[in-house]
């Protein structure tokens, strides 16, 4: 369940679109009023404690990074496996999260003995899922989601995935062009990117904001076929 909207003294809601970023974490804010979305200039915040804590408090953080982990190495967690299925092609986008004892690795070599099938990629996403271990609690759950941007696209292109890989040319326009279709607003959010910030990763982060107006209004898919918490009481799942 959604947490109670805490009191700003604003006449919307404030939710976030949230993506890991080599500086810190991307955030696309949208100001919620009724039923419309109004996307709002995206930002950069050094760390994830600073998007929990940012003021006005976000009511929905649809956040791409892994919430709810195994305590050791012991395959995909459901939701990520499921994410794959839909999304076919483009399935190679959802990273297995790590496990607990994979985040105390430090260095690449004592990762593979943890774990001894972890790629490079895995690996240099595991600091931001380190932080999300860190930074998201149980009770962050009422507001804080885990979401991944191209299950968004596929719900935006007809529940089809995107037919273009994410580095290519096609790709991006074509993920561009979905983004601005569902998101009224959107293109003027992309013509004033942050300083640093590939088109491509403002993208995810708008698309991320798309499912968090989804899930302000309960309107979500899971990925998890049952509900599965974590040793800490975190619910592993991915919606969209």
């Amino acid at each position: 369940m959604l947490a109670p909207s805490r009191r700003s003294g604003l006449p919307y809601k404030v939710l976030a679109g949230v993506e890991p970023h080599t500086g810190g974490w991307l955030i696309a804010p949208g100001n919620l009023q009724g039923i419309n979305l109004g996307p709002q200039t995206a930002f950069l915040v050094p760390t994830l404690v600073d998007v929990l804590d940012y003021r006005p408090s976000f009511t929905v953080v649809a956040l791409h990074a892994p919430i709810g982990l195994h305590d050791e190495p012991s395959g995909p967690r459901p939701c990520d496996r499921n994410s794959r299925q839909l999304l076919g092609p483009r399935g190679k986008t959802v990273l297995s999260a790590p496990s607990r004892a994979l985040l105390e690795a430090r260095s690449f070599d004592e990762a593979r003995k943890v774990e001894p099938g972890i790629d490079i990629v895995r690996w240099r996403a595991l600091p931001k899922a380190a932080e999300s271990a860190r930074a998201v609690q149980s009770w962050n759950q009422r507001t804080v989601w885990e979401v991944n941007p191209e299950l968004a696209l596929r719900q935006m292109n007809g529940g089809e995935p995107v037919p273009f890989p994410r580095g290519s040319q096609l790709g991006r326009a074509e993920r561009a062009r979905l983004v601005v279709a569902a998101l009224p607003g959107a293109a003027r959010v992309l013509q004033d990117r942050p300083p640093g910030v590939r088109e491509g990763k403002l993208i995810d982060a708008l698309a991320d904001l798309w499912i968090a107006r989804r899930i302000a209004a309960r309107a979500i898919t899971r990925t998890s076929d049952e509900p599965i918490w974590d040793s800490e009481g975190l619910r592993m799942d991915i919606v969209s």
